[in-house]
């Protein structure tokens, strides 16, 4: 269950990267924040894309190692990333919560629109509530 999701609607340049594609999406989905001047979370979700491509899951420490940040840093990412529904956590191993990007999409997208959805039933009730 995502929790806390905000979306911003970033122009999305035509290029054949992957690491800027990653970087867009994360962007978009507002993963990272502008005190991140070392791109820490995105190395960190980057770790997880690949493990996810080996099936398995990695943890803290091979993320740090991998990424070369420190073992904090990395916990405070996942905490963040699981926090917000990115990311479970099993036995103090981590993965992406779907299996693949797209699919961790797509469940992102149902829940914004069953979000959405209870969100216009109650501004439908305080219209009638209000006669409008």
């Amino acid at each position: 269950m995502f929790k806390e999701i905000n979306i911003k609607n970033i122009e999305k340049k035509e290029n054949n990267d992957f690491n800027k594609d990653i970087q867009w999406l994360s962007d978009s989905l507002g993963l990272f924040n502008l005190r991140d001047k070392e791109k820490s979370c995105f190395r960190i979700f980057l770790e997880l894309i690949k493990a996810k491509k080996e099936d398995k899951l990695i943890s803290s420490d091979e993320i740090a190692f991998n990424s070369h940040l420190s073992r904090g840093t990395v916990i405070h990412h996942l905490t963040n990333l699981t926090e917000k529904g990115f990311v479970i956590s099993y036995k103090q191993r981590y993965a992406l919560n779907s299996k693949n990007v797209e699919s961790l999409i797509s469940n992102l997208e149902a829940e914004i629109n069953s979000v959405m959805k209870e969100i216009k039933k109650t501004a439908k009730d305080i219209d009638k509530d209000l006669n409008l």
